[in-house]
């Protein structure tokens, strides 16, 4: 679980000023994003969340308003997260010195590491997002943003000329990736799941032949109109 706990600055939450009383609202946080890996979050009770980590349920009270505020936390702590990555991607100065296909590598494997640092909690979201559709919008908007970040990179990396549908196929590409991660964490189709070690490869080439396929594409501004046969 990453985020300094300082700076909990989230409705519902009671700072905590000791060092003791910041571990113990750490250790909760953490035991609660690790719970969610392998339960909903009507599955978490707070009796067990406390027994985890030897708490007692009035001082989980004595921290959070109320279970909605605990969560509220943790997804605040992922969108936080996903922000830091986003910064991190935008100040660095190597995608604008690697080929394309190393390019797609490092940016899906960035995205995977940040969506599996957080899976539990993304699940969780997901699974209520039919009754609490703000809570996804966040991470639909980070989604935008990454790709929105990434796009210039990779449009020098795919040549000049034919910008917008370049950018078209990124704007696409990412919709893979993210349509699939997000599959995968909320239905686990297979053959890949969401931990699975091949996943990055594969949707990383996905990426990548989604752009070489723009790259190969004929102008069509270019492109000689066919001929309509002599009568």
């Amino acid at each position: 679980m990453t985020g300094r706990l300082s700076e909990l600055d989230f409705p519902g939450v009671t700072p905590s000023r000791q060092q003791r009383s910041r571990e113990t609202t750490a250790a909760l946080l953490k035991a609660g994003a690790e719970m969610l890996c392998d339960r909903s979050l009507d599955e978490l009770s707070i009796e067990d969340l406390c027994a985890a980590v030897d708490a007692t349920v009035g001082s989980f009270y004595g921290r959070f308003e109320s279970k909605e505020a605990y969560f509220n936390v943790l997804l605040g702590l992922a969108a936080r997260d996903g922000q830091a990555m986003l910064a991190g991607m935008a100040q660095n100065d190597q995608l604008k010195e690697i080929p394309l296909d190393a390019m797609c590598r490092l940016l899906v494997g960035r995205i995977i590491g940040w969506m599996r640092r957080h899976e539990g909690v993304l699940r969780a979201a997901l699974q209520r997002g039919d009754r609490r559709p703000e809570r996804w919008s966040s991470f639909k908007q980070l989604a935008a943003a990454t790709t929105a970040a990434a796009t210039p990179p990779l449009l020098g990396a795919m040549g000049k000329g034919r910008r917008a549908a370049k950018s078209r196929s990124i704007g696409f590409g990412f919709q893979t990736v993210f349509g699939t991660l997000v599959n995968a964490i909320l239905n686990d189709p297979g053959p890949l799941s969401m931990r699975d070690p091949e996943l990055a490869a594969r949707l990383s080439q996905c990426l990548l032949l989604q752009l070489q396929a723009e790259i190969n594409a004929p102008d069509a501004r270019r492109a000689t109109p066919a001929r309509l046969p002599r009568r």
